[in-house]
């Protein structure tokens, strides 16, 4: 192709499919958007085109794009010094340590500083099998926890499928009954799901078990609850057997659930949080696993058999604590707590009018609406895991959102609605207008 005749845009595009590789897809005949900058809740491409961000990029940008306190803070941390190894310290390390010692519950008092929500998650299972001295781990099926070897074995996803055979060894998966399609009675919900993960207990040995890994709340899976009262008794059996509790916060932290963390909706302390994403909400690759003081104390005179080059990453670090800071400074928290409310009462409204909503599940603003072809059936739009067959009425939504100016998630039956916190009734009000306008297509499929 000449290059002499093609837009700038078209050349970004060209340049990107030929020297570079696009996760989770196929890597011809797709469209993605070139981004040339980004403020607040929208992105801008390079032809002018204005695009809302309705799922915060990967549910991680909660203080919205550009935020330039942020970049003022790297600038300055560059200037003083960028890199140092782990085994040095640097005042922002230690600011931050406890800064996050502050906000995290009981004895979460020590951070253990990672790369990303996937280095966080191996190290908690590393962690709990060090502590415990045991080898089991407990996992959701729906559930996603990352893309390495150890943190998508510990998923549910069927992303993992194609590379089953490579899975670690060591991961039992449970299955949480949804309450959507539960048909045994709400009073029958939480005993049945107990009493499920009592018999998985029982049958892989509670003394092989080091830990029961859960999301503070659901997200990528579809945003779904948890039956009122699980995590408390997930809890229990926990202290119970002497297994650790570690939640993942990847996607439901730092205020995406109207609370620091996703678990405080549910009345739990855990021995482990995993963090990334809202932690420094995508300006700089970073994460972090938060250790209670009781396993900590166990390395005070025993080798932390962990580590990694680029951990407790100075310039990383600096973009994470002045993260903190506009969350505080914003009220960006108490924000996700008002717009909350009000989405819930405009998603109320979409119901009226459209027929293939079936479910809208969201604490927060992680939230996700189900499409169905029937509302008394329940029979989703598209199926768990759908092959490109059964995709096809909700690519055409998907693409009709995206004609109309939005970027958002949508995968299998399910559109999710997970704006930066940061977002304004009327720009809910805005993206609300693009979503019902592409509901037309599915409603159109109600049988």
């Amino acid at each position: 192709m000449n290059t002499d005749t093609i837009s700038q845009s078209q050349q970004i595009l060209q340049d990107n499919s030929d020297f570079t590789m696009f996760s989770w897809s196929k890597q011809k005949g797709i469209a993605p958007l070139a981004i040339e900058h980004a403020k607040g809740v929208y992105l801008y491409d390079y032809d002018g085109n204005r695009i809302i961000d309705f799922s915060s990029g990967l549910m991680n940008v909660n203080i919205g794009h550009g935020n330039q306190r942020i970049t003022d803070a790297v600038v300055k941390q560059m200037q003083q010094v960028s890199y140092v190894t782990p085994s040095c310290v640097t005042k922002v390390r230690g600011d931050l340590g406890k800064k996050l010692a502050e906000i995290c519950p009981g004895d979460l008092n020590k951070a253990f500083f990672t790369l990303c929500g996937a280095t966080s998650v191996d190290n908690a299972i590393k962690l709990a099998r060090l502590y415990t001295g045991r080898h089991k781990i407990l996992t959701r099926y729906q559930s996603y926890h990352g893309a390495s070897i150890g943190a998508m074995s510990a998923s549910g996803d069927p992303r993992k499928l194609p590379v089953d055979n490579q899975q670690a060894p060591n991961f039992i998966h449970i299955d949480i009954p949804i309450a959507y399609r539960w048909e045994y009675g709400q009073e029958n919900l939480l005993k049945e799901s107990i009493a499920s993960l009592e018999r998985m207990i029982a049958f892989e040995g509670s003394g092989n078990i080091a830990a029961i890994m859960l999301e503070g709340e659901s997200g990528s899976s579809g945003c779904l609850k948890y039956p009122v009262g699980y995590l408390k008794a997930v809890r229990e059996l926990c202290n119970q057997h002497g297994m650790l509790l570690i939640i993942d916060e990847v996607m439901s932290g730092f205020g995406r659930t109207g609370k620091w963390f996703g678990f405080e909706n549910h009345g739990i302390i855990p021995d482990l949080i995993c963090m990334a994403k809202g932690l420094t909400c995508g300006y700089l690759p970073f994460g972090c696993l938060m250790v209670s003081d009781r396993i900590a104390a166990k390395y005070d005179d025993v080798v932390l058999a962990l580590g990694l080059t680029y951990s407790a990453h100075p310039v990383a670090c600096a973009a994470a604590l002045e993260t903190l800071k506009i969350y505080e400074d914003e009220k960006l928290i108490e924000n996700t707590r008002t717009i909350e409310t009000y989405l819930n009462s405009r998603i109320e409204d979409l119901k009226k009018i459209h027929p293939s909503i079936g479910d809208w599940r969201n604490t927060g603003l992680l939230g996700c609406l189900e499409l169905v072809k029937n509302r008394t059936s329940k029979e989703p739009m598209a199926p768990f895991n759908a092959k490109p067959d059964e995709m096809i009425v909700m690519n055409k939504v998907a693409t009709k959102i995206k004609e109309l100016g939005m970027y958002t998630f949508v995968r299998w039956g399910y559109v999710f609605i997970a704006p930066p916190l940061c977002i304004t009734k009327d720009q809910i009000d805005e993206g609300l207008a693009i979503i019902s306008e592409a509901l037309k297509i599915a409603d159109a499929a109600v049988i």
